[in-house]
């Protein structure tokens, strides 16, 4: 079993009441159900569990078709960190050498970016997410982080994991980049800035993002080979001055005793640690500081929430929903509720399994970015920004909710009747808004508003922030009242 296990990627299908040469001899009820305890025991002695079992009758004769997985336990020490930063900046590459531990060829990023118009192009064009395992204080490293059983097997080994959500850099694809840093449950923030090019008006913009979401920063300063000692300076004091105007204190991590200095002060120092992909030069100071890292508190003894970042439909599966836990703990096998749909109405489901970087796990938490194979409900009407939860949450859809907002940017004012679009979590919705204190806003002025969701209604909650766009007016707010519910 163990074999087979292995060559399955953690699943090995058995095919009781059949002969070796495939032919149904059938089995009695009582047979059957030894021959399943016999299973059983086998699986538990090679760390796995009978997932699933299917009957059937051929001939009037009773056959069953078993599916074992493999699990591993939840993994206690764990991190997620989104990675951002202008385009061609070096975001993918960074991430490649550091799973690898080998040095750029100039094709690491082909790791990340695996979707065609990306190879293509060159570009992300989508959110990626990759991982970092920890045992016995050293990086456990990839020879090819697109095998999926060497991510199995870095996630089960692993006494620290950290997960990283690789977002994209090209402006029109702003969108895709919030949804990465506000819809995955993210502890820190990786802020990528090439020597060449400096800090840009991108940069800048990520950089908002992730302080307005309440992340502590890391800043990369990437390519430093490629221009000379001055150039990298200027650059790093480009950074330092934008970091001083928005309060926060740049450290630039020169050795490894530089690390516990800054490593529990992140919520006002930004450590900045300057790197070449070519060389693996400051690669060892970033394994270190990420090594270092506290695990950052965690709503585990809450009712089990996560939304719903990206929807597959697997062959012999059925739908699998995959984003980030954001409070408690998930089994395999609970009965939970998703939704809203158009109507503000949840639907029953059932969790079948659960896996997170393609290793199956039996129990998730606070934290994770899992896929959940679940039953209970119709493809097509699952959507992203949707909520998986437990029953004992009683969500309900909010219509509308009021907020306090600051308007970042704005070619002229904002006025009742504007509709931009709010990024909340994984929910990207268009809504109408109405000023509650004062005629309008302009860029850099604070205010109450009411907000209401256009076309559908969603699960949020007070507490929440977001970020709302509309052409080049972006601003950010947190959700104070909820108003109207369905």
């Amino acid at each position: 079993m163990k074999y087979r296990l292995a060559n399955g990627g953690g699943r090995a299908v058995y095919i009781l009441g059949v002969n070796d040469e495939g032919h149904a001899v059938g089995l009695s009820e009582i047979e059957l159900e030894e021959s399943l305890e016999v299973l059983k025991a086998v699986a538990s002695e090679c760390g796995a569990v009978v997932e699933r079992v299917e009957r059937f009758q051929e001939d009037n004769k009773l056959i069953a078709r078993v599916l074992v997985s493999s699990f591993s336990p939840p993994i206690q020490n764990h991190i997620t960190l989104a990675v951002a930063g202008h385009v061609n900046h070096g975001k993918s590459t960074l991430l490649a050498c550091l799973m690898t531990g080998q040095p750029d060829d100039g094709k690491k990023w082909l790791y990340l970016d695996t979707m065609p118009h990306e190879i293509e192009r060159n570009l992300s064009a989508d959110i990626h997410f990759a991982l970092l395992g920890y045992r016995d204080f050293k990086p456990i490293l990839l020879s090819n982080p697109l095998d999926r059983e060497e991510r199995s097997r870095v996630a089960s080994q692993a006494e620290k994991l950290v997960s990283f959500i690789d977002t994209v850099g090209h402006e029109p694809w702003l969108r895709t980049t919030i949804r990465g840093i506000l819809g995955q449950g993210i502890d820190y923030g990786i802020l990528v800035v090439a020597a060449d090019d400096g800090p840009t008006h991108i940069t800048r913009e990520h950089l908002g993002i992730m302080l307005a979401m309440g992340l502590p920063v890391i800043v990369c300063l990437t390519k430093t080979g490629k221009v000379g000692q001055k150039r990298v300076d200027e650059v790093e004091d480009e950074i330092t001055g934008l970091l001083k105007k928005v309060g926060r204190i740049p450290y630039r991590i020169q050795s490894e005793e530089d690390i516990p200095v800054v490593a529990d002060k992140l919520s006002v120092v930004v450590p900045i640690i300057r790197t070449e992909a070519t060389t693996l030069q400051g690669y060892n100071l970033l394994y270190s500081l990420l090594l270092h890292l506290p695990i950052r508190e965690k709503q585990i003894n809450k009712p089990f929430l996560l939304y719903v970042d990206k929807i597959y439909n697997v062959e012999g599966v059925g739908s699998v929903i995959s984003g980030s836990v954001k409070q408690g703990r998930l089994k395999a096998g609970a009965e939970l509720l998703v939704g809203p749909d158009q109507k503000g109405r949840f639907t029953k489901v059932k969790a079948r399994s659960i896996e997170m970087h393609y290793t199956r796990i039996t129990e998730a938490e606070a934290g994770y970015i899992i896929g959940v194979a679940i039953r209970g409900v119709k493809h097509d009407l699952l959507t992203r920004g949707m909520i998986l939860c437990d029953q004992e949450l009683k969500p309900h859809a909010v219509r509308s909710f009021e907020a306090e907002i600051m308007v970042l940017t704005h070619p002229t004012r904002i006025k009742n009747g504007y509709e931009p679009v709010v990024h909340c979590h994984t929910i990207s919705s268009t809504v109408k808004l109405r000023l509650l204190d004062r005629e309008y806003l302009k860029a850099g002025e604070t205010g109450r508003v009411e907000m209401v969701f256009k076309y559908r209604p969603w699960y949020i909650k007070v507490g929440d922030r977001f970020v709302f766009r509309e052409g080049k007016t972006k601003g950010i707010g947190t959700i104070t009242r909820i108003i109207e519910t369905v």
